[in-house]
């Protein structure tokens, strides 16, 4: 670039010495000179400046990239795949209770009816006592050494024949009581209800104690057993 300026500069220099050192001629051929003059050096300044643009190559300006597009990616939808709860139905069960029959026996007297025990395997011939219930002395009754006392049962003739004058109680087992008891002395009719008694006296040393006896017709023993249990305490 400073050597294409030294150039120019002598150049300039060659024309203006040129034009001072030439003769003088009239005006009009004067005029032609200057002018071809001036032309030719304009055509050398132009071809000197195009030559200059010529070789100077302009830098291309930097255009902008464009940025890439982000490019978004399908977002995976994850199934569900949990297993809904069912829906809960509430089950409700019913019980119906349904107690069991109870055997009653009515009163030939009007007496209210009261469960019995089934004798019907105890009897004896025609003879056969079912137990209704203890008349005093429940089972557990407390009574003092020595005492003396009256246990009465109620029972019942479930036999076919008649309880005579004779029938009276045996003992099964007393090991512990002083007892006695008289006959029946009456006659009590099938299906009759009547009450037996024994005279007891209670041992002397404390305790619980239970004793049984039967009814008899004098010969044979018939019917459910009848027990006496007490408390013997001071």
């Amino acid at each position: 670039m400073k050597h294409n300026r030294k150039n120019l500069t002598i150049l300039l220099l060659v024309v203006v010495i040129l034009s001072a050192c030439g003769s003088a001629e009239p005006e009009e051929q004067i005029t032609t000179e200057d002018a071809f003059m001036t032309l030719a050096v304009g055509t050398m300044v132009s071809g000197f400046f195009e030559t200059q643009t010529a070789m100077v190559t302009p830098t291309p300006l930097s255009t902008n990239t464009p940025l890439p597009t982000n490019t978004f990616l399908p977002t995976s939808t994850v199934a569900n795949t949990q297993p809904q709860p069912a829906a809960w139905t509430p089950t409700f069960v019913f019980y119906t209770f349904t107690p069991a029959p109870i055997l009653l026996t009515p009163s030939i007297t009007g007496t209210l009816p009261t469960a019995t025990v089934n004798s019907g395997s105890l009897g004896y011939g025609c003879n056969n006592l079912a137990f209704v219930r203890d008349v005093n002395y429940p089972s557990g009754t407390v009574v003092a050494p020595g005492e003396d006392f009256v246990k009465t049962w109620k029972v019942e003739n479930t036999g076919t024949c008649d309880w005579k004058y004779v029938y009276t109680l045996s003992i099964v087992n007393d090991p512990y009581f002083d007892s006695s008891w008289n006959k029946l002395g009456k006659i009590v009719n099938p299906g009759q209800w009547a009450e037996l008694s024994v005279i007891v006296t209670a041992p002397q040393k404390e305790g619980t104690y239970t004793a049984y006896w039967r009814f008899t017709d004098g010969i044979n023993a018939f019917g459910a057993t009848l027990a006496l249990t007490v408390v013997v305490q001071k």
